[in-house]
């Protein structure tokens, strides 16, 4: 491992208070191998004025304008040479051997190209962290749900899921990734802004004959909604869009004429929860998610063309056979080993 080269990328934009708080901590916990760069989506305050001053030996990739996590990432790091990159939330403090401990897992195997360790909760570090807990999966009628949070119900952490795992996608709070297979897959989809890209590449990795793994022994504290908060109307305005976008994209064409419609479906349910809870602005949210998508569904098919599928994932051991929100709202499961369909995945 001494000879691979790794960066430690963060995308940033204003926030400077994040870089004070979570840098001092990330620069005591990088193996000497691995290099730091901070990838600067135009922050309109002194956040590169204040890197360049405290952290001379953080690399500064400043963008022209502020492309997001996305096309932030896909710009910055056609700049960049590594082996593996890995993609760090600015608000994320690290544990010693973070990166050690999953690097050592990917080198296992040339065919995993992407991994998480186990996100956890900076104010509460007992418990998982919402975006990717201990690793990503899907469900058959494509809603994404975790190993340590299904929808909004975090659990506690009590050891339950420690062992090295395949799953679906890796949180990009934290993702580690080889170079080689970003390019190859083609980065992040720009369009996306932010949300849903890192389960979107993910999926493409896999169509390529890719494995993703979680390695939960390698932990990190995620503080989480630096720049959209849980309950900002935007976050459910991307999260519903970009859903749509990456299952039309990925799916197997003989799913396509049943799925996209019946999702559509179900998310017009989620709207009339929305406001039945008296919150309509994001239930206008999910509205405006779909007009979006469908006003610009040629555009978002034509994607499809230029996936690269060597492997049929219309059955994939990390897609689950049930139905996560039938089992969540209906039966009222809200952890992982209660899954009655993989009650022996743990």
């Amino acid at each position: 491992m001494s000879q691979t080269k790794i960066a430690v990328v963060i995308i940033h934009w204003n926030n400077r208070h994040l870089l004070e708080q979570f840098l001092p901590n990330l620069v005591k916990n990088i193996p000497s191998n691995a290099c730091i760069y901070l990838a600067d989506n135009a922050s309109t305050d002194d956040s590169i004025a204040y890197t360049q001053a405290h952290y001379p030996n953080i690399q500064i990739v400043p963008l022209k304008e502020n492309y997001g996590y996305a096309r932030g990432y896909n710009e910055a790091l056609q700049q960049i040479t590594a082996d593996y990159f890995v993609l760090l939330n600015n608000d994320v403090e690290v544990r010693p051997n973070w990166i050690e401990q999953v690097i050592a897992e990917m080198e296992k195997d040339p065919n995993i190209a992407a991994a998480q360790p186990k996100l956890l909760q900076y104010k509460n570090p007992k418990s998982f962290e919402y975006a990717g807990a201990a690793g990503g999966y899907i469900d058959q009628l494509g809603y994404v749900f975790c190993k340590g949070r299904i929808f909004e119900q975090a659990e506690p952490d009590s050891g339950q899921y420690q062992q090295t795992d395949s799953i679906f996608w890796a949180s990009g709070a934290c993702m580690f990734i080889k170079s080689a297979d970003f390019f190859a897959a083609g980065g992040f989809d720009a369009d996306f802004f932010a949300h849903m890209e890192e389960v979107d590449l993910c999926w493409r990795l896999q169509l390529l004959g890719k494995k993703i793994i979680a390695v939960p022994q390698a932990e990190v504290l995620h503080l989480g909604g630096s720049t959209l908060q849980k309950a900002s109307p935007q976050k459910t305005y991307l999260n519903f869009r970009n859903s749509l976008i990456m299952l039309l994209k990925n799916l197997p064409g003989n799913q396509l004429w049943w799925f996209i419609p019946f999702r559509s479906f179900l998310d017009l349910i989620s709207s009339v929860f929305f406001i039945m809870n008296g919150e309509f602005k994001h239930s206008w949210a999910i509205h405006r998610a779909h007009a979006h998508f469908f006003f610009r569904f040629n555009h978002w098919f034509k994607k499809r063309k230029s996936i690269k599928r060597y492997k049929n994932l219309a059955v994939n051991e990390n897609v689950y056979p049930g139905s996560i929100v039938f089992e969540h709202f209906i039966e009222k499961k809200n952890t992982f080993n209660e899954l009655k369909n993989w009650s022996s995945r743990t």
